[in-house]
């Protein structure tokens, strides 16, 4: 008949075994010295063996409590690594810019999800744009990115799922010397004869600038030519001092040295902002359905302060007199998840 040996016996066992002494391995499990050698007692009839010999002066190990050690170790360490809780997942989120704006959707998004779940381990990434988070997702490298989904290539978004998360306001970066800086909105006819850098010729921004060609071919605009693409705030500045060209962004972002941002209007232009996953969650899962797949937890929890977010401040509802690109509408009416009275 098998034995019940409860692991309580062994850590009895082990405490003393490893001080030789009843009273300090008693201290040791805070146990009465009594409680503690009913259990030696209890564990050494259930083996049928003496673990100690003992005399007025000392204690010490028998034969077999001697061989008895090494396994009541093991099982020991066996048990605390079966009970210890699981070690948390680190998820990476991509920012898709190492500046900080006081609005910037995907910092907003993080700092809600970090508020409303302590327990998770939320690392952001910057990765320059979708396009180059979209590879690192895809490489099993990142798990969250923002941005414009239907600038991807076909063959990324078939691997990846998304969530509309907020329609932004296009705006234009601009030297405080060019002309068009002193208005406090530019309309999209005024750009008529003012060529927009719409970041061509820089890889991790590919789906970006595919947006920009969509928006300044509905507007009869027309695009800068490609530069050597700059990297942060400061190199931002100084390439749009050099060139002189307003740079296409939203509303939002970060104020840069000797540059202003100007919202577009007449109409508003609108840029669909996604939270891009891939449908499998961790790497190495089975991938199912992308349109159909639940989230892992932590990005399920980003997802939902998204969500919550949106709603609180109508990020999918559409102002009067705005211009949404053909795939935007395609994708938010594909997704249904603007506010009611938004697809009004």
């Amino acid at each position: 008949m098998p034995v019940d040996l409860h692991p309580r016996l062994l850590r009895g066992f082990l405490a003393t075994a490893e001080t030789l002494h009843f009273g300090q391995a008693a201290a040791r499990l805070h146990l009465a010295q009594q409680a503690l050698s009913r259990d030696i007692r209890t564990l050494e009839r259930l083996l049928g063996r003496e673990l100690f010999s003992r005399t007025t002066r000392s204690v010490a190990l028998t034969e077999a409590g001697e061989r008895l050690l090494p396994q009541a170790r093991r099982l020991l360490a066996l048990q605390a690594e079966i009970l210890a809780p699981p070690p948390r997942r680190v998820v990476l989120v991509d920012l898709n810019s190492a500046v900080t704006g006081e609005d910037l959707t995907a910092d907003r998004i993080l700092a809600a999800a970090r508020a409303a779940g302590p327990q998770a381990t939320l690392l952001a990434r910057y990765h320059g744009g979708l396009a180059a988070g979209a590879r690192e997702l895809l490489a099993g490298r990142l798990d969250v990115s923002f941005g414009w989904f239907s600038g991807l290539p076909p063959q990324s978004r078939e691997r990846l799922a998304q969530r509309p998360v907020r329609l932004e306001r296009v705006a234009l970066l601009l030297p405080q010397d060019h002309p068009l800086a002193a208005r406090s909105a530019i309309r999209t006819a005024e750009l008529v004869g003012h060529p927009v850098d719409i970041c061509a010729g820089n890889p991790a921004t590919t789906e970006w600038t595919e947006f920009g060609e969509h928006l300044l071919a509905a507007h009869g605009l027309t695009a800068a030519g490609v530069g050597s693409y700059p990297v942060g705030a400061a190199e931002t500045a100084r390439y749009l001092a050099r060139h002189g060209h307003p740079m296409l962004t939203t509303v939002g972002g970060p104020e840069l040295p000797g540059v202003v941002t100007r919202p577009l209007v007449d109409p508003v232009p609108l840029t669909l902002v996604s939270l891009v996953y891939r449908p499998e969650g961790r790497a190495g899962a089975a991938a199912p359905d992308r349109r159909t797949a639940t989230p892992d937890p932590e990005v399920a929890l980003i997802a939902s302060c998204a969500a919550e977010l949106g709603e609180r401040e109508a990020w999918l509802a559409r102002p009067p007199a705005s211009w949404l690109s053909a795939p935007d509408e395609a994708l938010l009416a594909a997704s249904d998840q603007r506010p009611a009275a938004a697809r009004r």
